[in-house]
Protein backbone atom coordinates (compact mmCIF):
# COMPACT_ATOMS: atom_id res chain seq x y z
CA UNK A 1 0.00 0.00 0.00
CA UNK A 2 1.48 3.33 -1.05
CA UNK A 3 1.61 6.02 1.59
CA UNK A 4 1.02 8.96 -0.80
CA UNK A 5 -2.77 9.17 -0.27
CA UNK A 6 -2.19 9.34 3.50
CA UNK A 7 0.28 12.19 3.10
CA UNK A 8 -2.00 14.08 0.71
CA UNK A 9 -4.94 13.57 3.08
CA UNK A 10 -3.07 14.85 6.13
CA UNK A 11 -1.61 17.83 4.24
CA UNK A 12 -5.05 18.73 2.90
CA UNK A 13 -6.79 18.30 6.25
CA UNK A 14 -4.20 20.32 8.16
CA UNK A 15 -4.16 23.17 5.61
CA UNK A 16 -7.95 23.31 5.36
CA UNK A 17 -8.38 23.19 9.14
CA UNK A 18 -6.02 26.12 9.61
CA UNK A 19 -8.13 28.16 7.19
CA UNK A 20 -11.40 26.90 8.63
CA UNK A 21 -10.28 27.67 12.18
CA UNK A 22 -9.86 31.40 11.58
CA UNK A 23 -12.69 31.73 9.05
CA UNK A 24 -15.10 29.83 11.29
CA UNK A 25 -14.34 31.96 14.36
CA UNK A 26 -14.63 35.18 12.36
CA UNK A 27 -17.94 34.21 10.74
CA UNK A 28 -19.38 32.86 13.99
CA UNK A 29 -18.54 36.08 15.84
CA UNK A 30 -19.93 38.29 13.08
CA UNK A 31 -23.16 36.33 12.60
CA UNK A 32 -23.75 36.00 16.36
CA UNK A 33 -23.53 39.79 16.67
CA UNK A 34 -25.84 40.52 13.73
CA UNK A 35 -29.18 42.14 14.42
CA UNK A 36 -30.52 41.87 10.86
CA UNK A 37 -30.33 39.13 8.25
CA UNK A 38 -28.87 36.68 10.78
CA UNK A 39 -31.03 33.85 9.44
CA UNK A 40 -29.98 34.49 5.84
CA UNK A 41 -26.29 34.66 6.73
CA UNK A 42 -26.55 31.48 8.80
CA UNK A 43 -28.33 29.62 5.99
CA UNK A 44 -25.73 30.63 3.37
CA UNK A 45 -22.77 29.58 5.53
CA UNK A 46 -24.44 26.32 6.57
CA UNK A 47 -25.67 25.39 3.07
CA UNK A 48 -22.60 23.27 2.08
CA UNK A 49 -23.32 21.01 5.09
CA UNK A 50 -26.73 19.98 3.74
CA UNK A 51 -25.99 19.94 0.01
CA UNK A 52 -24.64 16.78 -1.63
CA UNK A 53 -20.82 17.11 -1.83
CA UNK A 54 -20.94 16.56 -5.60
CA UNK A 55 -23.18 19.61 -5.92
CA UNK A 56 -20.67 21.61 -3.88
CA UNK A 57 -17.88 20.39 -6.16
CA UNK A 58 -19.87 21.30 -9.25
CA UNK A 59 -20.39 24.87 -8.06
CA UNK A 60 -16.72 25.14 -7.11
CA UNK A 61 -15.88 24.27 -10.73
CA UNK A 62 -18.31 26.92 -11.95
CA UNK A 63 -16.89 29.44 -9.49
CA UNK A 64 -13.18 28.79 -10.00
CA UNK A 65 -13.12 27.17 -13.46
CA UNK A 66 -11.37 28.68 -16.46
CA UNK A 67 -14.64 30.07 -17.81
CA UNK A 68 -15.54 31.91 -14.59
CA UNK A 69 -14.55 35.50 -13.83
CA UNK A 70 -12.27 34.35 -11.03
CA UNK A 71 -10.78 31.62 -13.20
CA UNK A 72 -10.07 34.05 -16.05
CA UNK A 73 -8.52 36.51 -13.61
CA UNK A 74 -6.24 33.84 -12.11
CA UNK A 75 -5.18 32.64 -15.56
CA UNK A 76 -3.71 36.07 -16.19
CA UNK A 77 -1.18 35.17 -13.50
CA UNK A 78 -0.84 31.61 -14.86
CA UNK A 79 -2.77 30.21 -11.88
CA UNK A 80 -5.18 27.34 -12.35
CA UNK A 81 -7.02 25.77 -9.43
CA UNK A 82 -9.08 22.94 -10.95
CA UNK A 83 -7.46 19.50 -10.52
CA UNK A 84 -4.72 20.79 -8.23
CA UNK A 85 -3.87 20.25 -4.57
CA UNK A 86 -5.15 23.75 -3.85
CA UNK A 87 -8.53 22.62 -5.15
CA UNK A 88 -8.51 19.74 -2.69
CA UNK A 89 -7.86 22.20 0.15
CA UNK A 90 -10.63 24.54 -1.03
CA UNK A 91 -13.05 21.62 -1.25
CA UNK A 92 -12.21 20.54 2.29
CA UNK A 93 -12.59 24.10 3.58
CA UNK A 94 -16.02 24.57 2.01
CA UNK A 95 -17.49 21.32 3.37
CA UNK A 96 -15.92 21.57 6.84
CA UNK A 97 -16.43 25.28 7.49
CA UNK A 98 -20.13 24.90 8.46
CA UNK A 99 -19.15 22.50 11.27
CA UNK A 100 -16.56 24.89 12.65
CA UNK A 101 -18.90 27.85 12.26
CA UNK A 102 -21.96 26.30 13.90
CA UNK A 103 -20.06 24.79 16.82
CA UNK A 104 -18.20 28.04 17.51
CA UNK A 105 -21.31 30.15 17.11
CA UNK A 106 -23.13 27.92 19.58
CA UNK A 107 -20.32 28.44 22.07
CA UNK A 108 -20.44 32.22 21.57
CA UNK A 109 -24.20 32.36 22.06
CA UNK A 110 -24.07 30.25 25.24
CA UNK A 111 -21.58 32.62 26.84
CA UNK A 112 -23.05 34.64 29.71
CA UNK A 113 -23.70 38.06 28.14
CA UNK A 114 -23.52 39.76 31.53
CA UNK A 115 -19.74 39.27 31.49
CA UNK A 116 -19.51 41.16 28.20
CA UNK A 117 -21.88 43.90 29.37
CA UNK A 118 -19.85 44.36 32.54
CA UNK A 119 -16.63 44.69 30.54
CA UNK A 120 -18.22 47.31 28.30
CA UNK A 121 -19.39 49.37 31.25
CA UNK A 122 -15.78 49.36 32.47
CA UNK A 123 -14.66 50.78 29.15
CA UNK A 124 -12.97 47.67 27.80
CA UNK A 125 -12.64 47.78 24.01
CA UNK A 126 -14.46 45.28 21.81
CA UNK A 127 -11.10 43.93 20.64
CA UNK A 128 -9.97 43.17 24.19
CA UNK A 129 -13.39 41.73 25.05
CA UNK A 130 -13.05 39.31 22.14
CA UNK A 131 -9.50 38.21 22.96
CA UNK A 132 -9.61 38.24 26.76
CA UNK A 133 -13.21 37.27 27.51
CA UNK A 134 -14.99 35.62 24.60
CA UNK A 135 -12.20 33.38 23.27
CA UNK A 136 -10.96 32.07 26.65
CA UNK A 137 -14.49 31.28 27.82
CA UNK A 138 -15.49 29.50 24.60
CA UNK A 139 -12.22 27.64 24.01
CA UNK A 140 -13.73 24.17 24.45
CA UNK A 141 -16.42 24.87 21.87
CA UNK A 142 -13.81 26.22 19.46
CA UNK A 143 -11.59 23.17 19.99
CA UNK A 144 -14.57 20.88 19.43
CA UNK A 145 -15.37 22.66 16.18
CA UNK A 146 -11.75 22.36 15.10
CA UNK A 147 -11.70 18.61 15.72
CA UNK A 148 -14.98 18.15 13.83
CA UNK A 149 -13.71 20.24 10.91
CA UNK A 150 -10.44 18.29 10.76
CA UNK A 151 -12.24 14.95 10.88
CA UNK A 152 -14.63 16.08 8.14
CA UNK A 153 -11.68 17.14 6.00
CA UNK A 154 -10.06 13.73 6.43
CA UNK A 155 -13.05 11.95 4.91
CA UNK A 156 -14.04 14.47 2.22
CA UNK A 157 -14.76 12.79 -1.11
CA UNK A 158 -17.53 14.20 -3.30
CA UNK A 159 -16.43 17.82 -3.68
CA UNK A 160 -12.79 16.77 -3.88
CA UNK A 161 -13.19 14.29 -6.71
CA UNK A 162 -15.34 16.78 -8.65
CA UNK A 163 -13.12 19.83 -8.19
CA UNK A 164 -9.64 18.44 -7.51
CA UNK A 165 -9.86 15.07 -9.26
CA UNK A 166 -8.16 11.85 -8.25
CA UNK A 167 -4.57 12.37 -9.37
CA UNK A 168 -2.04 10.05 -7.68
CA UNK A 169 0.55 11.86 -5.53
CA UNK A 170 -1.24 15.17 -6.14
CA UNK A 171 -4.93 15.13 -5.18
CA UNK A 172 -5.59 11.48 -4.40
CA UNK A 173 -6.67 11.31 -0.77
CA UNK A 174 -7.52 8.21 1.22
CA UNK A 175 -11.20 8.62 0.31
CA UNK A 176 -10.54 8.85 -3.40
CA UNK A 177 -7.97 6.05 -3.12
CA UNK A 178 -10.76 3.82 -1.77
CA UNK A 179 -12.89 4.75 -4.77
CA UNK A 180 -10.06 3.93 -7.19
CA UNK A 181 -9.35 0.63 -5.46
CA UNK A 182 -13.00 -0.43 -5.68
CA UNK A 183 -13.13 0.59 -9.34
CA UNK A 184 -10.08 -1.64 -9.92
CA UNK A 185 -11.69 -4.50 -7.93
CA UNK A 186 -8.87 -4.27 -5.39
CA UNK A 187 -11.02 -4.69 -2.31
CA UNK A 188 -8.07 -5.51 -0.08
CA UNK A 189 -6.52 -2.10 -0.74
CA UNK A 190 -9.89 -0.38 -0.36
CA UNK A 191 -10.36 -2.13 2.99
CA UNK A 192 -6.92 -1.02 4.20
CA UNK A 193 -7.62 2.62 3.40
CA UNK A 194 -11.09 2.39 4.91
CA UNK A 195 -9.66 1.02 8.16
CA UNK A 196 -7.06 3.80 8.17
CA UNK A 197 -9.79 6.43 7.84
CA UNK A 198 -11.85 4.81 10.58
CA UNK A 199 -8.86 4.78 12.94
CA UNK A 200 -8.04 8.44 12.29
CA UNK A 201 -11.69 9.44 12.75
CA UNK A 202 -12.03 7.43 15.96
CA UNK A 203 -8.89 8.96 17.44
CA UNK A 204 -10.07 12.51 16.82
CA UNK A 205 -13.63 11.81 17.97
CA UNK A 206 -12.20 10.36 21.20
CA UNK A 207 -10.17 13.55 21.51
CA UNK A 208 -13.39 15.53 21.08
CA UNK A 209 -15.10 13.50 23.82
CA UNK A 210 -12.16 14.02 26.17
CA UNK A 211 -12.39 17.78 25.62
CA UNK A 212 -16.10 17.69 26.45
CA UNK A 213 -15.32 16.02 29.77
CA UNK A 214 -12.68 18.64 30.52
CA UNK A 215 -15.23 21.39 29.94
CA UNK A 216 -17.65 19.94 32.51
Amino acid sequence: MEIAPLIVTLKTAIASTLITFFAGIFLAYKVASLKKFKGIADAVITLPMVLPPTVVGFFLILFFGKRSLIGKFLLQFDISLVFTWKAAVISAVVVSLPLMYRTTRGAFEQLDKNIIYAARTLGVSEWKIFWRIILPNTRFGILAGTVLAFTRSLGEFGATIMFAGNIPNVTQTMSTAIYSAVQANDYDLAFQWAIALIIFSLVFMMLLNSMKHLSL
